[in-house]
């Protein structure tokens, strides 16, 4: 008797080991990128290598993306469960497909990196120049379709500008042949871009950005399936509590940051994806609304006005309410989130 209580409270042990065990299983959350790695990465690979991912129960896997608006496609499809990808792709997919769409929870891009550039010695200097010249933009890019809207509200007459299309890798080169007078640009890509061709975008271009022309938009932002929300809340709060503590190290020393992302792509230049995340961070990431209410949030009454410039530039049929694109509550408390730059 004894030899079987012994046998019954060493089994009972087993099992309550194994119970454990599967209790401590992480959850486990495919994550796709935007694009192909990038320095803007950077707090990313730094949340998984750091373990931050880990001490809060996740095994993410991440993988490389094809654009800011296939995020969502790539994660209403089921095929991933969070993502970085565009905001206003998000309210697009909402305004024809409500109920369907991921959402956001942690804003990244306050201010959009939508831009037009020409080039510093041309004689286009302000909007109204614009008219009767050639603008270049892939096709579908959202800056040259968002260009509508930045005319009308500008008093610019859209229908005087020539639409240029061309392949994205092609859209500086274009501009610099004089091929075209202006480019709709993603202003982190081209800025990118023109260092790597031997330029000085700042000095060398004129920029024209969306939001200083009222077209006043968020854009790349965490964003996870509704799945998510309604069955691994703990899982999203997680994901966003190690991405924030990320972002705020990487945006401390950029260049660490990226010296990280160096060991996910070799064959990344480490000067130029310094340079690109630390525009990004002081250009895009940073802003009087983030020094207010800290990142990772938004202006609820700005992303109305956001809302209603896409319903009337996409022509929405069910134009999606702040609630139903994002989501603040898995949000750390603002102390934690405010974002500080180093020394750049």
């Amino acid at each position: 008797m004894p030899f079987l209580r012994v046998c019954f409270v060493a089994l009972l042990a087993m099992c309550c080991a194994m119970s454990g065990a599967t209790a401590q299983e992480p959850t486990k959350i495919k994550f796709t990128l935007d694009w192909k790695y990038q320095g803007l990465h950077a707090y990313i690979f730094w949340a998984k290598d750091k373990g931050y991912f880990a001490k809060e129960g996740l095994d993410v896997t991440i993988d490389q993306g094809t654009g800011s608006a296939a995020t969502v496609a790539r994660i209403v499809s089921g095929t991933y469960d969070a993502g970085f990808g565009d905001m206003n792709a998000i309210i697009q997919f909402a305004g024809t497909k409500p109920g369907q769409q991921p959402v956001m929870v942690y804003m990244i891009y306050n201010t959009p990196p939508f831009a037009l550039i020409t080039k510093a010695s041309g004689p286009i200097k302000t909007l109204k120049d614009m008219e009767g010249k050639k603008m270049g933009t892939p096709a579908g890019g959202a800056a040259g379709v968002l260009f509508a809207a930045l005319a009308k509200t500008n008093g610019i007459d859209a229908s005087k500008v020539s639409v240029v299309n061309m392949a994205p890798n092609l859209q500086e080169q274009m501009l610099i042949k004089d091929d075209v007078d202006f480019s709709a640009i993603f202003t982190v890509t081209s800025y990118a871009n023109l260092i790597g061709m031997k330029l000085d975008p700042l000095k060398d271009f004129r920029w024209f950005y969306f939001s200083d022309y009222g077209v006043d938009l968020y854009s790349n932002g965490i964003m996870v399936s509704k799945a998510m929300i309604t069955e691994k809340p703990k899982a999203v709060a997680g994901l966003v509590r190690a991405l924030n503590k990320a972002m705020i190290e990487v945006a401390a020393n950029p260049a660490a940051g990226v010296k990280e992302m160096m060991k996910v792509e070799p064959l990344m230049n480490e000067d130029i994806e310094t340079k690109r995340l630390i525009f990004a961070l002081k250009t895009h990431f940073v802003s009087n609304e983030t020094d207010a209410n800290g990142i990772g949030d938004v202006s609820d009454a700005r992303m109305e006005k956001a809302i209603k410039l896409l319903t009337e530039t996409y022509k929405l049929p069910t134009p999606p309410a702040v609630k139903d694109v994002f989501d603040r509550s898995f949000l750390p408390a603002k102390t934690e989130r405010m974002l500080k730059l180093g020394t750049m």
